[in-house]
């Protein structure tokens, strides 16, 4: 069930192609007209374009040039970046280049960069121009008036040489080839020789610019490098005098071995400085020590004295004789020789080690003395070997000064030396960033316009815009002219369909033309809204039919008319005409004027039988209308017309009722109540759906169905172009 649901959205949201197609080939004339009528102007407009030519010269831009001597400092430029190239573009688009390629063409003389010639040839515009202009000035009195500029032959000479450069500028184009250094330059014109011309010359001018560019840049590059040069060579004199000047004042031949003699003496006297004071703060602390012991045996055990070399080596021949005593001891008695003779060496030994320290102790204050006097002196060497190395230190310094500012001077003067060689050097070797691939011919065929090319595009776009403008039209048609349009719009089925018939112009419809035998299509169509009608209510009785339509001029008159000669020939029929404010079924009889009718009757004035008229070619009983009342809405309501028409159906087998239209008056809505059907008559492709949905809906407020539609005044021919009818009016057009 979802499916289907979903099946039905969709066939009611889908887009009816084939509605925009019938809107197409309905006015497929028209258009067609349309398109080709703009073609025809657009193709003058065309013709008389003046043809334009292009012409391009290709140019290589070149990313490395070769130098004879790398000066790139002097130039100051990047040759293999990006900014670099969009730079040259941009060149070749200044008006610079411009300027010298008008001035050497001479393009200020051409007419086509002549604005003075260009104005002339525009002399019959700037007229009229001139002429509304002194209109307006005389009708407005207090219009200000441009003062009036005389321009001096250099400044007309400037004018004409702007206006030719502007020109050039807007009519070039440069184009870079996608990932290559090549470009294109382009020049449109109406001369293909001067397009072409105009393109080299661009190119050779940028070229010619370049060169001149860079040789003045060398003249620059040389005169500053000479001014500068001058000035570095006084600077270099300068400091190699001041130089000089120092050796001769400190009277120096070479600074760096004379100071490396003062850092030697320097170091020696500072280390036998530093030996001395060390000595001394020893022999200081032993004189301290003996000054502090009582007696000798006290001096003689301080470890200092103990240490003392020649304390030692008494000590060590003490030891021996002590132990060569003791091994005799053990042999000999006291009294033996050997052992006097080893008691008598031990007992010298110890008097010499007694001496020797005696001695020491008394050594030991002018040993303090002369290791103080010493340090005393050192110190007075060190201090004068310290100002001496300063001295030569500072005057190492100024040296260095002096001789740095000559090194620099030097360097700075060789540097720019060797620049100003290279550039005199390089001056005669300049090569250019550019080379021409491809010259510029002379074009053969226009570029632009292209004349068949537009006036095709406008054909196809004109088309477009007509088919637009008519399906937009088809949309926007609020008429009936279809079936699905009475299906979709209405939401009414379609009981039949009457052809539209010729007739002169101000004329109506020929009251018997159902009677004509060459009208026969009319004819069937009548006969199968009257199946039609018969088949609608098989489940109740349609013996009365109300016939009546939105506005008048629908043809329901007609329409009530013919569908009850087409009941006449099955039965008794009675055609009441039931618009009592403008009848017309009387006047198409041929009835006269004060023919009694319907309102005469409900009126008591008169009987049925003077009110009724019959047709004799038919059998039809017609009720006209009668006297024109002034309230017919008040006769219709009645209870004398509902029994009047109670009476009219028992004595015939069909009535049919011509009533108001609906949105003139309410009296359709009346007669319903007494009518079996509701027969709705629109008329083709002329009422407005909302008025006709108006008038139905007015019915269904009342509690009446209207049975049906019929499509009244088709064009069964134009209507077979398109399909909009068929099995409708096909069944109608058959012949033996």
């Amino acid at each position: 069930m979802d499916a289907k649901m979903d099946d039905t959205l969709f066939y009611n949201h889908s887009i009816d192609v084939s509605q925009y197609w019938r809107a197409v080939t309905r006015n497929k004339w028209a258009i067609l007209a349309f398109a080709i009528v703009m073609s025809l102007v657009v193709s003058l407009f065309v013709l008389a374009m003046t043809p334009l030519y292009q012409s391009s010269t290709t140019l290589l831009i070149e990313t490395e040039r070769t130098n004879v001597m790398s000066i790139e400092e002097v130039y100051g430029f990047d040759s293999s970046r990006r900014e670099y190239y969009l730079t040259q573009y941009e060149i070749l688009r200044s008006r610079q280049i411009a300027e010298r390629v008008v001035k050497r063409l001479n393009l200020t003389a051409h007419p086509l960069f002549d604005y003075e010639q260009l104005a002339k040839n525009q002399s019959g515009l700037a007229s009229s121009i001139s002429s509304i202009k002194k209109l307006i000035k005389t009708a407005i009195p207090l219009f200000p008036e441009a003062p009036t500029v005389v321009l001096s032959d250099a400044e007309k000479q400037q004018n004409k040489l702007d206006f030719a450069i502007a020109k050039l500028q807007a009519n070039i184009d440069i184009k870079p080839v996608f990932h290559t250094h090549v470009v294109e330059i382009e020049f449109v014109s109406e001369d293909p020789l001067l397009a072409a011309t105009i393109s080299n010359t661009v190119a050779n001018v940028y070229i010619e610019n370049y060169l001149e560019a860079k040789l003045e840049m060398t003249a620059k590059a040389t005169t500053w490098l000479n001014t500068s040069l001058a000035g570095l060579k006084n600077n270099l004199i300068k400091s190699e005098q001041a130089l000089n000047a120092f050796y001769e004042k400190e009277k120096l031949v070479n600074i760096d071995g004379v100071i490396g003699l003062a850092s030697e003496e320097l170091q020696r006297y500072t280390a036998l400085f530093v030996d001395a004071q060390n000595n001394l703060a020893r022999v200081r602390s032993i004189f301290e020590q003996v000054n502090d012991q009582q007696s000798k045996q006290d001096v003689a055990s301080l470890q200092e004295v103990q240490n003392h070399p020649t304390v030692q080596n008494v000590k060590k021949q003490q030891l021996n004789a002590q132990s060569r005593v003791s091994e005799l001891a053990k042999v000999y008695g006291p009294k033996h020789p050997k052992m006097i003779a080893a008691n008598a060496e031990l007992e010298s030994i110890d008097d010499s080690l007694a001496r020797q320290v005696s001695a020491l102790v008394g050594g030991i204050y002018q040993e303090y003395q002369a290791a103080e006097s010493k340090v005393n002196a050192l110190k007075i060497e060190v201090d004068s070997a310290k100002q001496n190395y300063r001295k030569l230190s500072n005057l190492e310094n100024q040296h260095l000064a002096l001789q740095r500012e000559v090194e620099i001077n030097n360097q700075l003067y060789s540097s720019f030396f060797t620049r100003l060689k290279e550039t005199n050097e390089i001056g005669g070797f300049e090569r250019a960033n550019a080379r021409i691939l491809d010259g510029a011919k002379p074009a053969l065929m226009p570029f632009k316009p292209r004349k068949a090319m537009l006036i095709l595009l406008a054909f196809v776009a004109s088309l477009l815009l007509a088919i637009s403008a008519a399906i937009i039209k088809d949309t926007l048609n609020r008429g009936i002219r279809s079936v699905e349009d009475v299906e979709r719009k209405l939401n009414q089925k379609m009981l039949g369909l009457l052809p539209l018939e010729k007739v002169k112009r101000k004329t109506s419809l020929p009251v018997r033309h159902f009677f004509a035998d060459e009208h026969h299509v009319f004819s069937e169509a009548i006969r199968t809204l009257r199946t039609s009608l018969q088949f609608s209510n098989l489940d109740k009785s349609s013996q009365t039919m109300l016939i009546t339509s939105s506005v008048p001029k629908e043809g329901k008159s007609t329409v009530a008319i013919n569908l009850g000669f087409a009941f006449s020939q099955l039965a008794m029929v009675l055609l009441i005409d039931a618009d009592m404010r403008r009848p017309s079924v009387g006047k198409q009889f041929n009835l006269a004027g004060f023919q009694p009718g319907l309102s005469n009757l409900i009126a008591k004035t008169h009987e049925l039988s003077e009110c009724l008229c019959i047709d004799e070619e038919s059998g039809m009983h017609i009720l006209p209308a009668g006297t024109i009342p002034p309230n017919p809405q008040e006769l219709l309501s009645s209870e004398r017309f509902t029994r009047i028409m109670s009476v009219l159906k028992q004595k015939y087998q069909y009535i049919i009722i011509d009533s108001a239209p609906t949105q003139a008056v309410s009296d359709a809505m009346v007669l319903a109540k007494t009518a079996d059907s509701v027969v709705y008559v629109v008329k083709a492709n002329d009422t407005d759906e909302g008025l006709i949905n108006n008038g139905i809906s007015r019915f269904l407020m009342n509690g009446k169905r209207v049975d049906g539609v019929v499509l009244n005044q088709v064009d069964i021919h134009r209507a077979d172009k398109y399909g909009e009818f068929a099995g409708y009016y096909d069944r109608y057009d058959y012949q033996s």
